[in-house]
């Protein structure tokens, strides 16, 4: 049989193995890896005791295709070329990128500083041993103790995360796994390639060099992957609807991630490649039309899984030969790597991460989770591997080939069939397959009302086809009483406070808008941008419930209105480099988000009152919706104060939303024509082409008109208002108009007075000393003179109250003009007198 054709039928053969044995697994209730080992294992046997028999065409058909298993060649380059970045990818984009970054300082510590001390106490640990059983230690035996530690480093959460699903441990338990063994897969490879590189150098080890190669490849790699996710986000952001396109893409990111990285500017691929996946999982669903991205998760996940078994079975298999070179001393080193790196992680977990929780980088993890992290430390493919990697490096001597290959396969065989049989029963005894009494009381309540909805469906649909509901309403009615009579127990041991209510409230409602907003932007309504700045004030709310409960949803709240870094740097662009297009986008982009936040809250509003509300009591929606309601009048009020300054813009800006929306549900209203066979293929093309003509259109912003024309501000101010024509032109070109938002500061007290303010349109607030409330000085006013006529320093603090277009005159120029004109001099003379009276009548500034 030609090679190829072997080659293709082990492949499929072995994708028929692997596809039976998940829900073998799930009816013997053993991880997935350990079934998934325990067969590779079984074929490698097969193979060493059967292999010469089957060439002899001893057993037909099946002989083939051993034959065929045993002439497949697994190298470590084809593991780290073609199946690593796959794995990788996969893991790192199924990962809760907010939830992940809840928790970033336990990941890293368990996935940077856990490598390191794992591969130091569990490298010294066999080198003592060394030193004991051949009587001396060399440095290179040092650096081959480093080597076996950095490889058994790497920890795979396969085994341990299927068991959390199975069991319906804590999310969050889940999350802490998996965000550790993405980065300690990539922080255990840069360590491996390091020492490996000195093993072959001869054996020499510098720290301070390698712990600076290590740096520079895992920043390297960082950097890699974030620039390539980006770009990459970049070019599929315009390919709408085309999911073969934009899933493609993703498969050729992770590879160009970790050639680039790896091959090219030697840094980290891993690094690279994990960056990359993570970057597209936080930004991909805005990134990638909404069509689309449920369709690459599925590619993903089926391409994940082909590689995770392929790997993982075909390195099994290497098992049983390898087994036969082992040693006694190879055992006693395996002895000494399962204690030191068992010890090392057991530092990290139980005296590292306590340490981050008293300085607040992290919550409190449970003794419970903390000792069923140390137990689901699980290693597989990757270490087997790398450890193929060195038995396949021609520089690396036989023996130590031989030890490197025993030892690991032991300590990978070890925490599969040990650790992960018996993983499952520690979390029972830990009860962590069980809910908390404040998650058995929610539970209970939203079972309580799904059964409520459920008994209204069975009654509807007798009534429809004259059935008696009796048979089937009966058993509902029993597990309702049931339900009914364990919640009061539970209200009577005070397992729902009010307070653990309000909690469970705004987190529910944090996740429901975060869908809100993402429903929209699937339904074509706001602008990729739109739903990304508002996510990431998503993000912010429910980082406040979780650290401060309802104070800090409300202080998120409060910071979601107000202007941020952006907008900022946008206004220094516009006054000091004359720029008002950045501006005018900011200021269209600031009314969609306050926009689609008002829709939002009503929305919340009514899902309050119609869901939370039997689910948490009418106290706690009474609570809720307050919250919201101060919310949505903020925001209403944000809101009056843009469209006051811009009202044709904004009525501009209204009507294309309702015109996108239109959009979206006439493209729906096609594709339903076409699947009722109504329009043909052609047909549906055409108009599609036409639809997304005017989806382009109606997605280009109206251009926003600041109104700064100096000209037309001069002509508001009264001051300019009776000057000869030829005056007002010679200061028109003295002035200079800016915009001010609503909350920024103009004017500070203490500063030097450097220029005098016009207020064309708009109001500020001036606070001056020894006043309880603020002077308001609207249209027309003027204020910043006294500090020039004076000579003096800023005596008030001014703020703008609402959009304020201003006009501003330096300090120079005010001299010649309060110099040179008389009646503008006389007139600001007589203000700085009236604003220097002992009560004043008017601020001054």
């Amino acid at each position: 049989m030609d090679s190829l054709v072997y080659t293709l039928f082990a492949v499929a053969g072995l994708l028929v193995l692997v596809s039976l044995l998940p829900p073998l697994a799930q009816r013997l209730r053993l991880p997935y890896t350990v079934l998934l080992a325990a067969t590779g294992v079984g074929i490698g046997t097969l193979l060493h005791v059967a292999g010469r028999s089957a060439e002899a065409g001893g057993f037909g058909f099946a002989g083939d295709f051993l034959v065929a298993v045993g002439e497949l060649d697994l190298s470590s380059q084809a593991f780290l070329y073609i199946f690593l970045p796959v794995l990788l990818f996969e893991a790192a984009l199924s990962v809760d990128v907010r939830r992940l970054m809840d928790d970033l300082g336990p990941v890293l510590l368990l996935a940077v500083v856990a490598v390191l001390m794992c591969t130091a106490l569990a490298g010294l640990a066999m080198y003592g041993v060394w030193g004991l059983w051949h009587g001396e230690a060399t440095g290179t035996a040092l650096v081959v103790c480093f080597l076996l530690a950095s490889i058994i480093a790497t920890t795979d959460p396969a085994a341990v995360v299927g068991i959390f699903r199975d069991i319906g441990a804590p999310r969050r338990l889940s999350i802490l796994v998996e965000g550790e063994s993405l980065f300690n897969d990539a922080a255990a490879i840069v360590l491996f390639t390091l020492l490996l590189g000195m093993l072959t150098a001869g054996g020499s080890m510098d720290p301070v060099a390698a712990g600076g190669d290590f740096l520079v490849k895992f920043a390297g790699g960082l950097a890699v992957g974030w620039g390539l996710g980006k770009a990459i986000g970049w070019l599929v952001t315009p390919m709408r609807n085309q999911a073969q396109s934009e899933i493609t893409l993703t498969v050729a990111l992770a590879y160009l991630a970790f050639i680039i990285g790896e091959h090219y500017l030697g840094v980290s691929g891993v690094v690279a490649v994990v960056t990359a996946a993570l970057v597209m999982a936080g930004e991909g669903r805005t990134r990638i039309s909404p069509e689309s991205w449920e369709g690459l998760e599925n590619v993903w996940s089926q391409l994940g899984f082909w590689a995770n078994s392929l790997i993982f079975l075909l390195a099994s298999m290497l098992i049983p030969p390898t087994l036969l070179n082992a040693t006694w001393g190879h055992l006693i080193m395996l002895a000494a790597l399962i204690l030191g790196a068992t010890a090392a992680r057991a530092l990290v977990i139980f005296g590292l991460i306590p340490g981050l929780t008293a300085l607040g980088a992290a919550d409190r993890i449970s003794g419970a989770y903390k000792t069923v992290m140390l137990w689901g430390g699980l290693r597989g493919a990757v270490s087997l591997a790398l450890a193929l990697a060195v038995s396949e490096n021609r520089r690396v001597p036989d023996d130590i080939q031989d030890m490197v290959a025993v030892v690991v396969t032991g300590f990978v065989l070890f925490t599969l069939f040990v650790q992960g049989t018996t993983l499952r029963p520690l979390m029972r005894l830990f009860r962590l397959d069980r809910l908390t009494p404040v998650e058995l009381a929610l539970r209970n309540r939203v079972l309580g009302l799904s059964l409520s909805d459920v008994r209204q469906e069975v009654e509807r649909i007798a009534r429809d086809f004259r059935m008696d509901p009796e048979p089937a309403l009966e058993p509902l009615l029993d597990r309702g009483a049931g339900l009914a009579q364990e919640q009061l127990d539970l209200d009577s041991m005070g397992a729902l406070s009010a307070e653990d209510r309000v909690y469970i409230g705004l987190s529910t409602l944090a996740r429901r808008e975060e869908e809100l907003y993402l429903g929209y932007f699937r339904d074509g309504v706001i602008s990729r941008l739109t739903v990304q700045s508002l996510g990431a004030a998503v993000g912010r709310l429910q980082d406040g419930v979780k650290t401060r409960g309802r104070k800090g949803y409300e202080a998120a709240a409060r910071s979601i209105l107000r202007f941020g870094p952006g907008m900022r740097t946008r206004l220094w662009l516009h006054r000091r480099l004359g720029l008002e297009r950045p501006l005018a986008n900011g200021l269209s982009e600031r009314f969609a988000e306050l926009a689609v936040q008002r829709f939002a809250l009503q929305q919340l509003l009514h899902f309050t009152s119609q869901r939370l509300s039997p689910l948490l009591g009418r106290d706690t929606a009474t609570t809720l919706h307050e919250l919201l309601a101060a919310r949505l009048a903020a925001v209403e009020e944000a809101m009056a104060a843009l469209r006051l300054q811009y009202p044709a813009y904004l009525r501009e800006l209204e009507a294309r939303y309702l015109v996108r929306a239109g959009l979206r549900f006439e493209e729906r209203t096609l594709q339903e024509l076409f699947e009722e066979t109504l329009i043909s293929r052609e047909i549906l093309r055409d108009l599609s082409r036409e639809l997304n003509q005017r989806r382009r259109n109606a997605e280009q912003p109206p251009r926003l008109d600041l109104g700064l024309s100096t000209q037309e501000l001069v002509a508001k101010v009264p001051l300019f208002a009776g000057l000869a024509p030829e005056r007002v032109k010679r200061i028109e070109r003295l002035l200079k108009p800016r915009l001010y938002v609503p909350g920024e500061l103009v004017v500070r007290k203490g500063d030097r007075g450097d220029a005098m303010y016009f207020i064309s349109s708009g109001a500020v607030a001036v606070r001056l000393p020894g006043l309880s409330t603020p002077v308001r000085l609207g249209s027309g006013e003027f204020f910043g003179e006294m500090a020039l006529v004076l000579d003096q320093p800023r005596n008030a603090d001014v703020e703008a109250i609402a959009y304020c277009q201003l006009l501003v005159l330096d300090r120079r120029d005010f001299r010649r003009l309060y110099e040179e004109d008389a009646e503008v001099k006389a007139h600001i003379d007589a203000t700085v007198a009236r604003r220097q009276a002992p009560v004043p009548a008017a601020p001054a500034a």
